[in-house]
C-alpha cells in the first residue's frame, strides 16, 4: 500500500503517522468546488508518539527526529509491503519550507537545521516537505477540517501564543520571508504589556491561553489556575473571572477585525486550548467582532475540528502535496 510519514515535532512531543492514500486531499478547490467527503482519520495507517526531549539539548532532538521517521519507515516497509513513498514533517519556530531548514525554534534551541536534507540523506533520498507547525494545521483543518471547502480562511491557534495560517485555494501562505499570519504580534493595547519580540501590547499577551492563564492566577489567588479553570469559573458566574475573560475576548476581537480587514477569509477558525471551552469563548467572541465590524465582510467563526491531529495530518498534506508535484499519476488506496 502507497503511504507516507507524517511528523509533527511539538516542544514536548512528537506525534506521527503512516498515512494512507485518502489523505491525499486534491489542491485547489474554490469555494464553488467542494472537497469530497472524508473522515479526517481515515487516512491513518498508524500512529506513534513519543517525547521530543529536549532536555537533553538541540543535537540530540534532531537525532531523535531522524531516528524516529527512519523506525517508521522500517515499520511501513514490513506492514504494507513498501517503504514510505514521501515524509511530511511539521515543526514550530520560523522555518525555511523551501530550504528545508528549520531556521530557529526557541523551544527547541535549534539554529539553522538542514532537517530536509538530513532526513534524505538518513532515508536513502526519499523526498522530504518541511513545513511550519501552524501553517501546516491550517492546512489540515483548510482542506479537511473545519474550512474545508472554503477558497478563503484564516486558522488562528489560541495556546502558548497566537500564530495563524492564511488559506488561499487550498494552500497556505508562508509569505516573503516566511513570517505570514503571524497574527499574535499585531498591537492591540498601544504602550500595554512588554512582549518577548520586542514590542509592547501584542495581541498574544492578552488572549493566548497563557496570558489567560497569567491573569486568572493573579486574579483568583491560585498560581496553579489555568485558562480552562477560568472558562469553568466565568460559567458559574465568577466576576472576577467574567472580567479576565471579557478582557481577553475584547483584545482578541481586536485583532481579528485587523486581520480580517486585510484579509478578507470567508470563514475564521479558532483552535487551540482556549478554544477547548467552546461556547464560553464563541459566543461573546461573534459578538465582539460583529460589533467592530463596519465595511468588512463578516466571516464565519467556528471553532477547529482536527485537535491535535491537525498538525499530524498537515504533514501528511505536505508529503502527497510533494508527491502530487513529482508525480501526476493519480494516487489510489
Amino acid at each position: 500500500m502507497r503511504h507516507v510519514i507524517a511528523l509533527d515535532v511539538g516542544g514536548t512531543g512528537m506525534k506521527a503517522a503512516l498515512a494512507g492514500a485518502s489523505g491525499a486531499v486534491p489542491r485547489g478547490g474554490g469555494a464553488d468546488q467542494r472537497l469530497p467527503p472524508r473522515a479526517p482519520t481515515a487516512s491513518l495507517l498508524h500512529q506513534a508518539r513519543r517525547p521530543t526531549g529536549r532536555e537533553r539539548g538541540p543535537d540530540a532532538v534532531v537525532e531523535g527526529i531522524l531516528d524516529f521517521v527512519a523506525e517508521l519507515r522500517a515499520y511501513g516497509e514490513q506492514r504494507f509491503g513498501e517503504p514510505a513513498a514521501a515524509v511530511g514533517v511539521a515543526v514550530p519556530g520560523i522555518v525555511d519550507e523551501e530550504h528545508g531548514v528549520a531556521a530557529y525554534a526557541a523551544n527547541l534551541g535549534w539554529r539553522d537545521v538542514p532537517l530536509r536534507q538530513l532526513l534524505t540523506e538518513r532515508l536513502g533520498g526519499t523526498p522530504v516537505a518541511l513545513g511550519h507547525d501552524v501553517r501546516t494545521g491550517g492546512l489540515a483543518e483548510g482542506r479537511i477540517g473545519a474550512g474545508r471547502g472554503a477558497d478563503r480562511f484564516l486558522f488562528i491557534p489560541l495556546g502558548t501564543g497566537i500564530a495563524g495560517a492564511i488559506g488561499i485555494d487550498g494552500r497556505v501562505e508562508a509569505g516573503a520571508h516566511g513570517f505570514a499570519g503571524e497574527i499574535g504580534h499585531i498591537v492591540v493595547r498601544p504602550e500595554g504589556a512588554p512582549c518577548p519580540c520586542g514590542q509592547r501590547g501584542c495581541l498574544e499577551r492578552y488572549a493566548s491561553a497563557a496570558a489567560v492563564s497569567e491573569a486568572w492566577a493573579t486574579a483568583c489567588g491560585d498560581p496553579e489556575a489555568d485558562a480552562a479553570d477560568c472558562a469553568k469559573a466565568v460559567a458559574s458566574g465568577d466576576p472576577n473571572a467574567v472580567r479576565v475573560w471579557e478582557e481577553a475576548v475584547a483584545a482578541l476581537a481586536d485583532g481579528l477585525v485587523t486581520a480580517l480587514t486585510l484579509l478578507d477569509p470567508r470563514t475564521l477558525i479558532i483552535g487551540g486550548g482556549l478554544a477547548e471551552a467552546g461556547e464560553t469563548l464563541f459566543t461573546p467572541l461573534r459578538d465582539a467582532v460583529r460589533r467592530r465590524v463596519t465595511f468588512q465582510k463578516l466571516p464565519e467563526i467556528v471553532p477547529a475540528a482536527l485537535g491535535d491531529t491537525a498538525g499530524c495530518l498537515g504533514a501528511g498534506l505536505l508529503a502527497w502535496d510533494l508527491l502530487d508535484r513529482t508525480d501526476p499519476t493519480e494516487v489510489t488506496p
